[in-house]
């Protein structure tokens, strides 16, 4: 293989010009002739058994030549990558531009190409995050849903609806006289003051009681997801069907043995400060990490290929469908709208951790950071603890090139968090 020219026609894209001479290509037309010979018949011959010059007589000199310049195709395009040191970004495309006995095989490709990247003042960063904070009453708020959860349910027949009873009621909607799609129901329950029903539909519900047929009215949510219903008044005729009401026991060291693993009120209250710690601790770590991602991104500057977008929201798409158990183009019939605008859903996101990739293998070239080669297979063992597999199952697919860029990231990663100049504001 030779490169004949290389032209760089635009930003992150270059064109290459290279070739085949005749000695290899007439290797590979051999080649396809030895694959394909057992499948042809030439008059006076058996199957399979006519030499190369009678079927090339036959048939034409190029018979092969189609399968040879694939064969050709497949070896050499990696040849030209490795060789001009091409940091690909997506699949290139090949034109073939002569074909000859003679002269070989002449190639066009083109080539989408990572961008050049350029960050500094990156060290240091300035971040304000919210402090974690875990209060007594966070505490008592934990253990009166444990009550909630654990509580006895009583049916209620004396007295109307109070706010926390939960309701079974008939309702059909009327917006300007006439019954809307959607807006009837019977047997409908509902936990009054939660607040997951239409704003003021739950308030007017206390002080009704069992069989009395009663009006609700109501004025839409301006962004109401039924468009012909935003931001219009509505009136729902009612009749409360059954009323319950939770009765919580009483708090003490029997109810903390009936609902956990512990004796004393004390030591539950102990274990859900440190759970509730913890997650606000992932939560401070979430934030600290995005805000560190924004700041350097916005340090960076690069001409992005709109592909490297794309290929990303490929990528999230298809683990969103594996997730979800549906295809894309079938979640999109189901909820009117276009493939398109499904895919607008990832794109945002998609753009941040492909600057942020950007920004962080770039760091990462600055600092000279390196793999041992123990890093490298902590990272195999982390990944096939993972998925449940072992470590040679794991680079059976993924190289120890890819591994070794995302522990280099993951390394820069750690860097700009280490220097970053962070400051907790007191929590919301």
């Amino acid at each position: 293989m030779e490169v004949i020219s290389t032209d760089k026609k635009e930003t992150n894209v270059v064109e290459v010009e290279f070739r085949i001479n005749a000695e290899e290509f007439e290797e590979a037309v051999q080649s396809a002739f030895l694959k394909k010979r057992k499948n042809i018949t030439v008059p006076g011959f058996r199957k399979g058994k006519a030499t190369r010059r009678m079927i090339e007589s036959k048939f034409g000199e190029s018979t092969f030549y189609e399968d040879a310049v694939n064969g050709i195709y497949k070896t050499a395009v990696p040849d030209v990558v490795d060789e001009l040191e091409l940091d690909l970004v997506d699949s290139p495309s090949v034109e073939v531009l002569s074909v000859s006995k003679d002269d070989g095989v002449s190639f066009k490709a083109r080539f989408v190409v990572k961008p050049e990247v350029s960050i500094s003042d990156y060290k240091g960063l300035n971040v304000e995050i919210s402090k974690v904070e875990v209060t007594e009453s966070d505490v008592d708020a934990q253990i009166e849903k444990m009550r909630g959860d654990n509580a006895r349910i009583l049916d209620v027949t004396d007295r109307p609806v109070k706010n926390g009873d939960a309701v079974t009621l008939d309702f059909e909607g009327f917006c300007e006289g006439e019954a809307f799609e959607g807006g009837a129901a019977r047997d409908f329950k509902i936990e009054v003051g939660k607040g997951n029903f239409i704003p003021g539909f739950e308030e007017q519900i206390v002080g009704k009681s069992i069989g009395e047929d009663f009006e609700i009215n109501v004025t839409f949510p301006e962004d109401y997801h039924a468009e012909g219903l935003a931001g219009k008044e509505a009136v729902f005729k009612c009749k409360i069907r059954e009323i319950s009401e939770k009765e919580l026991a009483e708090l003490d060291d029997e109810f903390v043995k009936d609902v956990s693993e512990f004796d004393t009120l004390d030591e539950l209250r102990g274990d859900i400060r440190s759970k509730l710690r913890e997650v606000g601790e992932k939560i401070h770590d979430v934030a600290l990490e995005r805000e560190i991602a924004e700041k350097t991104v916005s340090l960076m500057n690069a001409d992005i290929p709109e592909v490297m977008f794309e290929n990303r929201i490929d990528e999230m798409v298809r683990d969103w469908s594996y997730r979800h158990k549906i295809k894309p183009g079938d979640y999109a019939d189901i909820n009117g709208i276009t493939i398109e605008q499904f895919r607008d859903n990832f794109r945002e996101i998609a753009e941040r951790q492909v600057k942020f990739r950007l920004a962080l293998e770039k760091i990462a070239e600055l600092e000279g950071i390196q793999v041992t080669e123990e890093e490298l297979e902590a990272e195999y063992d982390k990944m096939a603890k993972q998925h449940d597999t072992k470590p040679e199952n794991i680079r059976a697919v993924i190289s120890s090139d890819a591994v070794t860029r995302d522990v280099k990231t993951e390394k820069a990663f750690q860097l700009l968090i280490d220097s970053a100049e962070i400051t907790e504001k007191p929590g919301q």
